[in-house]
């Protein structure tokens, strides 16, 4: 498994190494993990260094999970190194796993992101679509250009069965993404005339879907969300927080007037998404992956949005206790 000492890998590894049906867990990423992850082995290596090729023959391993594609620049240390990590270090994994003899499943965490966001979008994606427009910068367009490397792996392993997990933006206790950012300013930016639709997952069952495509023989591309859809003001509305209505046009003006009113951090990259949004349909994941969420769309943005303090924190606050650990 790889991104282990980022929160969500962090926790799938605990879960894995705690299943019956799993032997042993091997956690591999370039630094330490800092919190737990149950008996699972921690191996240092960088996915980006053949030697993951080493680890994975030497180890005999059956079944990979990817997630080690990093979904800030603030987590990889720019945005270079982000896509660096992200594409060629899936390049490197993928390659390593084609030599495997070993390896008869691939589990892949990608995101809802390579759907896009525009005013052509279908009221709900299915697997099988394909967006109206394509992203074009960012994470989701190295998430797209992650799912080209897999199905070219497909077409030369065969053999291998691979599962690809298009999740919903994860929002749980101790995660720090763009759309925490988004929630905990002291007054959220929301497009004049828009108001996109939200889905979002749960921490706890992005983890169990995670262990769900470890452990069963589901393959394909599924989508994973929370039950429900709301707007971008139900959303507010629903953590108690204040909107401010903003001319998209204007979206780098408004970032960088946040940022001088210390109202908090608010990305003009996804101002498309916040006008439009985007929804996932999920009968695949119930039916052929036969998992079905704990939390509601509408639960899981009371719970981690509406109790979070807002962002940037009160003079006096130390910034480690509110942002916890990264995901």
């Amino acid at each position: 498994m790889t991104g282990v000492s980022r929160l969500v890998g962090g926790l799938t590894a605990r879960a894995l190494s705690e299943h019956a049906d799993v032997d042993r867990v091997i956690g591999v990423d370039s630094v330490p993990p800092p919190h737990s992850i149950g008996s699972a082995r921690f191996v240092r290596a960088d996915i980006r260094n053949p030697i993951i090729g080493k680890v994975i023959r030497q180890e005999q391993v059956d079944t990979v999970v990817h997630l080690g594609v990093i979904t800030t620049p603030r987590q990889a240390g720019g945005r270079t190194a982000q896509k660096e990590i992200n594409v060629i270090g899936t390049m490197q994994l993928l390659a390593a796993c084609q030599k495997a003899e070993s390896l008869n499943r691939l589990v892949v965490k990608s995101t809802g992101a390579v759907y896009g966001a525009s005013p052509r979008d279908p009221a709900m994606f299915t697997e099988d679509m394909t967006p109206r427009r394509a992203p074009t910068a960012g994470f989701p367009r190295d998430s797209v250009e992650v799912e080209n490397y897999v199905r070219g792996f497909a077409r030369r392993r065969p053999d291998v069965d691979i599962t690809l997990l298009r999740m919903a933006n994860i929002a749980g206790p101790g995660m720090r993404t763009p759309l925490s950012d988004y929630f905990r300013m002291r007054a959220m930016p929301v497009p004049m005339g828009y108001d996109g639709r939200i889905q979002v997952l749960h921490l706890d069952d992005a983890v169990r879907s995670l262990v769900t495509s470890a452990t069963s023989e589901a393959t394909g591309i599924i989508n994973i969300a929370g039950d429900g859809i709301v707007t971008v003001r139900q959303a507010a509305r629903l953590a108690g927080r204040p909107t401010v209505p903003f001319v998209p046009v204007l979206a780098g003006a408004v970032t960088s007037g946040a940022r001088a009113a210390r109202l908090g951090a608010f990305d003009s990259s996804q101002w498309q998404w916040l006008c439009y949004g985007r929804a996932l349909d999920t009968t695949r994941m119930r039916e052929l992956l036969g998992f079905t969420p704990d939390h509601t769309t509408r639960d899981t943005i009371r719970e981690v949005f509406g109790a979070d303090p807002v962002w940037p924190p009160s003079p006096g606050v130390a910034i480690s206790s509110l942002i916890g650990d990264r995901s």
